[in-house]
């Protein structure tokens, strides 16, 4: 294969294998693709706009239970469907793969083999492999504009850092050089390979200008960098009033968990322009220690408290412009919408706070937005929703079955790697996750926050099982109406990866169980000193959302007072403390809605929640459809053949007309992308 030229695109050179044309003629395609390249949104999309389906083929077991259910029998029967099969291996390694696939590749000449090295002939792979697949459109272009000639390894880091995240170390020279780069880079939530990070602070502290700088902590984590922000605005405050009083300023001992300078140029152009979005989007919060008195009507406003609705109402306005300018459209990667799902439940957690202070005027404002936000999105998972699980999981899962492989990612059978917890909040939308975290500010450990798409319909049984199976539901079609056998499925994908069983932890909270008693038992299941593994489902949020009465406002009162009492922190500190790095996520969020009816199906459907009715038979399922406008009839993308989900319409539910909920099982953003979440200790 040979690198195309210009600025086609790297895509162009893979994308050419997979014609309409060759569809027609080859039902089977075998790609070894050591380097990841078929993981990639693009690609993804592309392969199957041209009428091609991926397959991994990463276990033999359940590798021959797709093929024979999703293609073999299509094929049998005469029908036409397009498989591709993708070895994340060499050629040399295919041997592994059935020899009846494998022979017919090789017959119809479909073996295929896609290389980094082929794409980016003059870079050093090593380095190029490290990239997100995202990252390679910058490169292509830069490597096609700019034609470097053979580079070395660090040579590569040097010209990936300055075309690809456009940082050059030579031109950061004073303190707002430093904080605009890394603002730049923390603020779009960016991840750089390791290797990129070790590049960049040896070249920073060779030049000796950054010493008292904490750069390892800085450039690395985006959690620490916001501390280290927040710790300093107070002290930057402090002076600027100081001198716009005439006052002579007298140091204080203050007490800075990051070393470094204390005081930050916050008001230098390149820096200032941040300032506003850190604390609207809640990446930093208003301080206390200043009166709002003395910094109202200026820049400064935004990031000091006034203690009253104003504030909240003010910064609901900003956060509702920036994304009525920035909403995702249909042809967004996915990482956009991951962004956007933060923002609007900003916008969701700010609203319910004080309901009554809103005026009508801005409530519309806001029920447009939600109006539009549901409607894009909903187009967006039309084009893209098939895509997502064929995505690759490194460097951050983008769906919830995707996290345990994440997790397993450098964790050694040998017991090498360490200790991994996932706590599944069930049920937890990313509003409500915005609402408990307030009440971190006295742990010693913070959140750095992230996303992952669940699977639809967003049903417990469906997305919170495949969490524990690290598999789509397609593989658990026998068990998907429950989750009893989740213990077992989380048990087998771990030995699969050469745990032993009694390495693995799996506790999940009754109905109605007293936290105090669940974290009991929890400490039990991970007590021995054996557990490297363990997987722990919260049950309290899903039980309030149950038995919610009041709509959003209600639930999200709820959870406050659940997160103040403090059993979830507890629960992360025993963790912490037993020596595990712990992730918390949840299998689906909910949404509120008003219904339009129940339909009167009986026994024909095998589920009936509010947001989504599952069918059988999609004869009965359209019969439904057409009785309420605006249903959406699910495709089977990753779900059994007969597993039928009817979803209700944007914001509704299948109640009782005019009554309202608050739910889950549909397609809105606030129940289809939930909160991945790691804990990192302070410093």
């Amino acid at each position: 294969m040979n690198a195309s030229s210009g600025l086609s695109g790297w895509r162009e050179p893979i994308l050419a294998q997979f014609t309409p044309e060759i569809a027609a003629v080859a039902r089977l395609t075998v790609v070894a693709d050591p380097d990841r390249l078929l993981a990639e949104q693009g690609i993804v999309d592309g392969i199957r706009q041209r009428g091609f389906e991926i397959v991994p083929f990463e276990d033999h077991v359940a590798f021959r239970y797709a093929y024979e259910r999703r293609f073999r029998q299509h094929w049998d029967a005469g029908e036409t469907t397009n498989l591709v099969v993708l070895l994340r291996a060499s050629t040399a390694d295919v041997s592994s793969l059935p020899f009846d696939l494998l022979d017919q590749a090789r017959r119809d000449c479909r073996l295929l083999t896609f290389s980094l090295a082929e794409l980016f002939p003059t870079l050093a792979p090593h380095v190029v492999d490290e990239l997100d697949r995202s990252d390679l459109d910058s490169l292509f272009a830069a490597q096609h504009l700019h034609q470097p000639g053979c580079l070395g390894e660090n040579a590569t880091r040097d010209f990936v850092l300055r075309h690809v995240f456009e940082v050059d170390p030579a031109l950061i020279k004073s303190a707002a050089d430093l904080l605009r780069m890394l603002l730049r880079r923390h603020y779009r939530g960016r991840v750089f390979p390791s290797s990129l990070d070790d590049r960049l602070i040896h070249l920073l502290q060779a030049t000796g200008q950054w010493r008292d700088w904490p750069l390892d902590q800085l450039v690395r984590s985006r959690v620490s960098f916001f501390e280290f922000l927040q710790e300093r605005w107070p002290i930057y405050l402090q002076r600027v009033i100081a001198s716009e009083r005439g006052l002579r300023e007298t140091p204080e001992p203050y007490d800075l968990r990051y070393g470094g300078p204390s005081d930050l140029p916050f008001d230098h152009d390149d820096v200032r322009v941040y300032v506003d979005n850190l604390f609207t989007e809640g990446m930093l919060a208003p301080t206390t220690t200043v009166a709002k008195a003395a910094v109202r009507g200026t820049w400064m406003a935004a990031g000091v408290d006034g203690a009253g609705a104003a504030d909240n109402l003010d910064r609901l306005d900003k956060l509702v412009a920036l994304l009525e300018r920035d909403l995702p459209d249909r042809q967004a990667v996915h990482t956009q919408w991951l962004q956007t799902a933060y923002r609007w439940a900003e916008i969701v957690a700010l609203r319910w706070a004080a309901p009554s202070a809103l005026g009508e005027t801005q409530s519309q404002r806001v029920d447009r937005l939600h109006e539009g936000i549901e409607q894009t999105f909903a187009d967006w998972l039309d084009v893209h929703y098939a895509s997502l699980h064929s995505l690759a999981y490194l460097p951050r899962p983008v769906m919830v079955h995707q996290v345990p492989h994440f997790l397993a990612h450098g964790l050694g059978a040998d017991g090498g790697g360490g200790r991994r917890a996932l706590v599944v909040i069930d049920g937890l939308a990313i509003d409500q996750w915005i609402v408990a975290r307030q009440s971190l500010s006295a742990r010693r450990w913070s959140a750095e926050d992230g996303a992952v798409f669940a699977w639809v319909p967003t049903l417990t049984a469906v997305s919170r099982q495949s969490i524990f199976a690290g598999d789509p539901p397609f593989f658990f079609a026998t068990s998907i109406g429950t989750t009893q056998k989740e213990p077992r499925q989380w048990s087998r994908f771990w030995e699969d990866r050469g745990l032993r069983r009694n390495e693995v932890a799996y506790v999940c909270q009754k109905s109605q169980e007293h936290d105090d008693d669940f974290l009991a038992r929890a400490r039990a299941g991970v007590a021995t000193g054996k557990c490297r593994v363990a997987g722990i489902v919260v049950g309290t949020v899903d039980q309030m959302l149950h038995g919610t009465v009041t709509g959003t406002d209600g639930l999200h009162a709820s959870v406050l007072h659940w997160a103040q009492r403090g059993s979830l922190w507890n629960l992360v500190d025993m963790l912490v403390d037993a020596g595990f790095e712990v992730y918390l996520t949840a299998d689906h969020g909910n949404i509120e809605g008003e219904g339009i009816g129940k339909p009167n199906v009986g026994l024909c459907a095998d589920e009936r929640g509010e947001r989504a009715h599952v069918f059988r038979d999609d004869g009965t399922r359209m019969d439904v459809a057409s009785l309420y406008p605006g249903c959406v009839p699910w495709p089977t993308t990753g779900l059994p053949d007969d597993y039928l989900a009817l979803i209700a319409p944007q914001r509704r539910a299948f109640i009782a007309e005019g009554k309202r909920t608050v739910a889950h099982g549909g397609i809105s953003l606030e129940e289809v992308v939930v909160p991945f979440v790691r804990i990192v200790e302070r410093a």
